[in-house]
């Protein structure tokens, strides 16, 4: 037997059957990857700065298209109401709370516009809660427009913040603390004209949508590759086979 295995011709079988046998697993892992990958969030096309006024409403959630849009909004910081976001580093994705503790902060100040309404605006980070100089007269701001956070969105600390911190920027907390004021949804994230470091924030990302026929591209790929293995195996059980009957032939005994 193990001389036909050996033999020349099946040499050439065993060589063929390993090449097809690994072209046709790394196919199937290709559509594999294929298939998962579609399924991942991705960017999308990032639209032109638009008046945060026709995204961030008073008394109304922003909508899902508009989260991380590009917004612009002039009027002038107050002061006054400026808060620290305590245990953020400079991303508005990374996790915050005591996962992130003396992470840093985000400095949020309210923008105030022409028609009266407050904007929170997280114009930048810093390592220390002092000495953070808010701009003065009127400003334009450029940046991405985020929805509120839950105030359960973080691990808060057990002993709270200091007065002039809170550890998320929620819409409901902030009407709670600029009382009196009307407050629009969301806040903004700036993306520039600030002397503090800039919070890094993403583009629009869109939910992917699984394409099953990649799955099912991959599935036919790995029966091709056990369709080869059953061929190579009939193959050889047959070769194997027609090698014994031969030398049990007469002709063989006779020369024997």
């Amino acid at each position: 037997m193990l001389r036909t295995l050996l033999a020349p011709r099946q040499l050439g079988l065993h060589l063929v059957t390993i090449v097809v046998l690994i072209a046709f697993i790394l196919l199937g892992r290709w559509q594999l990857g294929v298939f998962e990958d579609s399924g991942k969030p991705h960017a999308v096309v990032d639209p032109a700065p638009v008046s945060v006024t026709g995204l961030a409403q008073v008394g109304a959630q922003i909508k899902v298209d508009a989260v991380s849009r590009r917004v612009s909004a002039q009027g002038v910081y107050d002061a006054d109401r400026q808060l620290l976001v305590a245990d953020r580093p400079p991303s508005a994705d990374a996790p915050g709370g005591n996962v992130a503790r003396d992470a840093g902060y985000w400095v949020l100040t309210p923008l105030r516009l022409d028609d009266g309404t407050l904007v929170p605006v997280v114009r930048g980070w810093t390592a220390k809660p002092d000495g953070v100089a808010v701009p003065q007269g009127k400003v334009s701001v450029e940046g991405r427009l985020r929805p509120a956070e839950g105030t359960d969105s973080v691990q808060r600390r057990s002993e709270g913040v200091p007065q002039g911190q809170v550890q998320t920027v929620s819409t409901a907390e902030l009407i709670n603390l600029w009382q009196g004021q009307k407050v629009r949804d969301g806040f903004v994230v700036a993306t520039g004209g600030t002397e503090l470091t800039p919070v890094r924030v993403a583009p629009p990302m869109q939910g992917g949508t699984l394409t099953w026929r990649n799955l099912a591209y991959a599935a036919n790929w790995w029966i091709f590759a056990g369709f080869a293995v059953f061929m190579w195996f009939h193959f050889v059980r047959d070769a194997v086979r027609t090698d014994r009957e031969h030398r049990k032939s007469p002709e063989m005994v006779l020369e024997g």
